[in-house]
């Protein structure tokens, strides 16, 4: 289990540079499966969770060439559908939350697609409801095997049909688009999820040759074709990055320059940042955060009730940032209530930060409410580990804000989506080891 040592209370200067997006890259190289010619993307981040499936994705036949740090050609012109029913894929699909897109793909280029049940963050339940129900619509067979976890879905041919999803599932309607994109017909999906990530997967199909109207919207309609061909393709920086850079300038009161952020993809996120009293500038396409020497000051809603942060499907704010909004919120002026819907075990790392001396009631397993500091007590150095990727990496940000030496094991929950983070880290000053 590997551990960073960390040294809080050092302001940091400089610029940095968010990575490929983690959640557009699990999507984008599974759509590999469903030519045979080549695909080349690029900015792809250099993470395990990424590097997980791009070894899957080698082991399942696709022929792969890393081109430059970032960028790999593939080819999926030879599959071996036999690993599929192999206890290696088993042990490796079982380890990897983003293996369930790879079934959308091969069961419409192969006519079956088999996956473990997928393990990924202990933060709560995530249904597969959505993706095995759309299969099902679109004509497929559907088999559960429950004595060791294996989903199979079989189809000779399938079918464009009328679906109303149960959720706006982003995952689901990634595996879904991939599956209708080589079906027979037209296929109409209602409640689709619309970010920008998703955006990107369809604009990639529709270069490849797919006949996808609709994006950025949640109503798609897709005209099913014979094959696709191959392409080009550049990933969106991660967003969840780059408001994780945003709450770390504020908790450390430093003057930070996050690069080429792509503005139009952010949303929400600028402005939720604002509202906790962030000063978020935009200069081109980076984000500018200026030193706050006095602090930050949570806006309250105009009657003067206590702001609340909550997630929602796109373009609402998006779950993963609630952690950094909760942890940046320990230190500003003014109290928040942060509402976490989408999972009921996300909030749980708050027993951490309450070790160290932050104001937080956890109401119960969705909503906690947090009374700022605004710096007149710095948070205290302590020894914790992290349970996740996102509550890692904001028990990071605590412990760089932190007064003294902190230590945080398990860091491979970190490493899972963030590339490289103790040398960009220390490039802008962090005081951060790697054990």
């Amino acid at each position: 289990m590997g551990t960073f040592k960390i040294e809080g209370g050092h302001q940091l200067k400089g610029s940095i540079q968010p990575q490929g997006a983690k959640n557009e890259a699990l999507q984008i190289l599974c759509a590999v499966l469903l030519t045979p010619e080549k695909v080349t993307i690029s900015n792809i981040p250099d993470i395990v969770d990424v590097n997980k499936l791009i070894m899957l994705l080698g082991n399942l036949g696709v022929k792969i060439q890393k081109n430059g740090p970032g960028s790999y050609t593939f080819q999926s012109d030879d599959i071996n559908l036999k690993y599929l029913e192999s206890e290696q894929f088993k042990e490796e699909g079982r380890g990897l939350r983003g293996s369930i897109m790879i079934v959308g793909p091969l069961l419409a280029r192969f006519g079956k697609g088999y996956i473990p049940k997928p393990g990924g963050d202990k933060i709560g339940r995530r249904r597969l409801d959505t993706h095995f129900e759309g299969f099902i619509k679109l004509g497929a067979k559907f088999r559960y095997n429950r004595e060791d976890y294996f989903y199979g879905v079989e189809a000779d041919k399938l079918q464009g049909t009328y679906m109303l999803l149960d959720e706006a599932s982003v995952t689901g309607t990634a595996n879904i688009v991939m599956a209708a994109v080589l079906a027979e017909g037209t296929t109409t999906i209602y409640n689709a999820a619309c970010e920008p990530y998703l955006q990107q997967l369809c604009k990639m199909l529709n270069r490849m040759g797919a006949k996808i109207r609709g994006v950025g919207s949640n109503l798609l309609r897709i005209e099913g074709v014979e094959e696709l061909g191959g392409t080009e393709h550049r990933m969106l920086p991660d967003m969840i990055e780059i408001g994780s850079w945003i709450g770390l300038a504020a908790m450390t009161r430093s003057e930070l320059t996050i690069k080429n952020v792509s503005w139009d993809d952010l949303g929400q996120i600028p402005d939720v940042f604002r509202k906790l009293g962030i000063t978020v500038e935009r200069k081109g396409d980076d984000i500018y955060v200026p030193e706050h020497k006095d602090g930050y000051e949570i806006q309250n809603y105009i009657d003067g009730s206590i702001l609340t942060i909550a997630d929602a499907p796109w373009p609402g704010f998006t779950p993963d940032l609630l952690s950094i909004v909760l942890v940046v919120a320990t230190q500003a002026r003014g109290s928040v209530l942060v509402h976490q819907k989408m999972f009921e075990s996300r909030l749980f790392f708050v027993d951490k930060l309450i070790d160290m001396g932050a104001k937080i009631i956890l109401c119960d397993p969705h909503r906690a409410s947090v009374i700022g500091h605004d710096f007149k007590s710095q948070l205290k150095a302590t020894t914790m580990v992290s349970p996740d990727i996102r509550a890692g990496i904001s028990l990071l940000i605590a412990a760089l804000s932190a007064k003294g030496t902190s230590t945080i094991h398990n860091i491979e929950q970190i490493d899972r989506g963030y590339e490289n983070i103790d040398e960009r880290l220390r490039a802008i000053g962090a005081k951060i080891v790697r054990l």
